[in-house]
């Protein structure tokens, strides 16, 4: 029989770096999951990393208290940020262009995050890439 799923907790968390403190303590603290056993079986998973890279992940909380968790590779934005060595994006998007970033950038990091978006197309995925790097005050070129 297969086990009763109690809930899901969605976490956004830097590769390496899980630790009992807030956010990641008190969200699954509130599940009942065991927080060191977490903590110890992210970093492990995430030590190859770069560390401080964000790294989504979905724990999975059954009503036994046991969690598989699913890390998935860090956000759009993070990568844009990588590529054009910014601290952060626009202020204001839209009015203020800050940077811009070349097709060739768009290729790989939509090749780099594709299993994570919901296409299997590239061009489809470049442009929500495009999109992304719009909305930081990035101009596409």
């Amino acid at each position: 029989m297969a086990k009763k799923i109690d809930g899901y907790i969605k976490l956004q968390i830097p590769a390496g770096q899980a630790n009992p403190s807030p956010p990641v303590g008190p969200a699954l603290g509130q599940k009942g999951v065991n927080i060191m056993e977490f903590c110890k079986a992210f970093n492990a998973a995430t030590q190859k990393l770069e560390q401080g890279m964000p790294i989504p992940v979905t724990i999975t909380v059954y009503q036994d208290k046991s969690f598989p968790y699913e890390t998935k590779s860090p956000p759009v934005s993070f990568f844009i940020k990588k590529a054009l060595k910014l601290k952060k994006a626009s202020k204001t998007p839209g009015k203020e262009v800050i940077a811009s970033i070349s097709k060739s950038d768009i290729r790989k990091i939509a090749e780099d995050k594709i299993k994570d978006l919901n296409t299997d197309n590239v061009e489809s995925a470049e442009r929500m890439v495009s999109g992304t790097a719009r909305s930081m005050g990035i101009k596409v070129e």
